[in-house]
């Protein structure tokens, strides 16, 4: 620990030393984090975007969780069998994680149906050059602890949207393709397919995925709550750009939600109803 912190001062300092160069300076001053959006940007949040935020958390938490637990898992507990293939067993754990990954997908395809129809994509997805060297001015403004100066209720600056990006139109497809490959669906006697994109693959590109969800995750909450909690949190949960406690309210209730649904996701609770859907079974 003594030595973490020792090398996160060493990386301040030597970041601080970068940007008191002059020529660094000049960089910073010309591109400051951000850069402007198109004229037909909408600012603000809407609601919608903070109930897909929510779901969002929901699911990716229980998928992280379930996902560890059918790597891990040497002996399951109980089975799950589709009423249409009697031939086709899995794990309980598994079927409650394919089970939240088709909500995860449907909530995806609703989330970018909605931001594109109503022109919240240009707040993620880069509309200029000009993206990467804001984004490396902000990362080295995180750094020296000099932070960019935070908008995002108007403007991501050009890390933030680098990170949303990738997230939503890299990470998360490169989940389900891989996701996909794996799961019963996918059609197995199908051998010059299995030739193009053999198991194998996918299988090395799913776990590193989910360990970027992870990371992502944290350096997510980590910022929001460094950099402004009870702004953010109103800006994610309560739709407003105030500084007030509705979204903190808001947001400790859905790590109640949260909780539960861990706490829940046991055989006990998740045979009933995996049962409305297939037969479960010990063996």
């Amino acid at each position: 620990m003594v030595g973490l912190v020792g090398v996160a001062a060493l990386v301040v300092l030597l970041a601080r030393w970068v940007v008191d160069l002059d020529a660094v300076s000049g960089f910073l001053t010309r591109y400051p984090g951000k850069y402007a959006l198109p004229e037909a940007a909408p600012t603000g949040l809407p609601a919608w975007i903070g109930w897909q935020h929510f779901f969002n958390m929901f699911l990716i938490v229980l998928i992280i969780r379930s996902g560890l637990r059918v790597r891990l898992e040497k002996r399951p507990s109980a089975y799950w069998t589709p009423r249409w293939n009697s031939q086709r067993k899995i794990s309980l754990e598994l079927w409650f994680h394919q089970s939240l990954d088709i909500l995860w997908l449907l909530n995806g395809v609703v989330f970018v149906v909605l931001l594109f129809a109503t022109g919240h994509w240009m707040r993620i997805v880069p509309t200029s050059w000009e993206v990467f060297p804001n984004a490396l001015s902000a990362g080295l403004q995180y750094l020296s602890l000099d932070w960019p100066t935070e908008s995002g209720w108007a403007n991501y600056n050009g890390l933030q949207q680098l990170a949303y990006f990738t997230t939503v139109f890299i990470a998360a497809p490169l989940a389900i393709i891989s996701g996909v490959r794996m799961s019963g669906v996918w059609p197995k006697s199908a051998q010059r397919l299995n030739k193009l994109y053999p198991v194998e693959w996918a299988r090395a590109v799913h776990f590193p995925v989910m360990l970027y969800f992870v990371a992502f995750i944290i350096g997510h909450v980590a910022m929001v709550f460094a950099t402004g909690a009870l702004r953010n949190l109103n800006h994610m949960y309560a739709a407003q750009d105030a500084v007030n406690w509705t979204g903190f309210w808001i947001f400790a209730g859905s790590l109640v939600v949260v909780a539960a649904a861990w706490v829940a996701s046991r055989p006990l609770v998740l045979a009933p109803i995996a049962g409305i859907f297939g037969r479960v079974s010990t063996r």
